[in-house]
């Protein structure tokens, strides 16, 4: 599905491909491809045929950042409320049941980083140059990145990477944790939605959904709270049809099957 907002996407083999397509722009995002992007991201989730999604860039940048007249709009006094603006809360993708693979096909800085940072797999463009670029532009860390960042590379790399808005290249990304997969340009799309066809295929969308939770709640718990949540978590997946159909499947070959997710009452 193409649109006019920058936004274009596609499905196939359980897989929602998302693009940001304003290639001529660096893909930087205006209020409408802002907005757009979070519509498709809360769609993919609310489809049952969708089990994993991928975002990426057209063209030589994953995401600029905000367009600059977005950022002239934003400096004026009647600015408008982000959340009421996109129609969605502004961690969304990080709400999301579904695993969100960002395939940086080039560089990303200050909104297109965060999005980058908010999936939950990251495969970079070897060539790819990073930058928060927030405090050159008089900003702080914006869109959840004084928080996600530490957590993704401890507090000194999060402090550097803030601080400075310096630009950091592919190998410095997967040296810190930022990456987890470096390849040629052209390779980064199709390997990331090969990985996120094996999701689709062999990973129980339940299992992957309360995974996700697990992970961002457990940075706020301590380890015995966590441990304890993991332990009745466990008790309610051991009498899910998931693994009552997995069960059934060991030692033949073929995918199990899983059941989708059903639509997402609470979008």
């Amino acid at each position: 599905m193409t649109g006019s907002t920058g936004i274009r996407t596609s499905t196939g083999d359980g897989v929602r491909t998302v693009h940001f397509t304003r290639p001529e722009q660096r893909n930087a995002m205006d209020g409408a491809m802002f907005t757009a992007y979070y519509t498709a991201l809360a769609e993919a989730d609310d489809d049952p045929e969708v089990r994993a999604i991928v975002v990426t860039g057209d063209g030589d940048w994953f995401c600029s950042g905000a367009a600059p007249d977005t950022l002239h709009l934003l400096a004026g006094d009647d600015a408008p409320d982000l959340e009421t603006a996109l129609g969605h809360p502004p961690h969304l993708p990080m709400a999301l049941r579904k695993p969100l693979i960002a395939a940086v096909n080039g560089g990303a800085a200050g909104l297109g980083l965060a999005q980058a940072l908010f999936a939950d797999v990251r495969f970079l463009a070897e060539g790819a140059r990073l930058s928060t670029a927030f405090s050159r532009l008089g900003l702080i860390g914006e869109y959840g990145t004084a928080w996600l960042l530490p957590r993704l590379v401890g507090v000194g790399a999060a402090m550097d990477l803030l601080l400075s808005a310096r630009k950091i290249d592919a190998a410095e990304a997967a040296a810190l944790g930022l990456a987890q997969h470096v390849l040629p340009r052209a390779e980064v799309l199709p390997a990331a939605q090969e990985y996120a066809r094996g999701l689709a295929a062999h990973c129980s969308p339940r299992s992957m959904a309360i995974i996700k939770q697990q992970v961002w709640r457990g940075l706020d718990l301590d380890g015995p709270r966590a441990v304890a949540e993991s332990v009745r978590l466990m008790g309610e997946s051991l009498r899910a049809p998931d693994f009552q159909a997995a069960v059934q499947r060991l030692g033949q070959r073929g995918p199990v099957g899983f059941p989708p997710l059903p639509p997402n009452r609470s979008a």
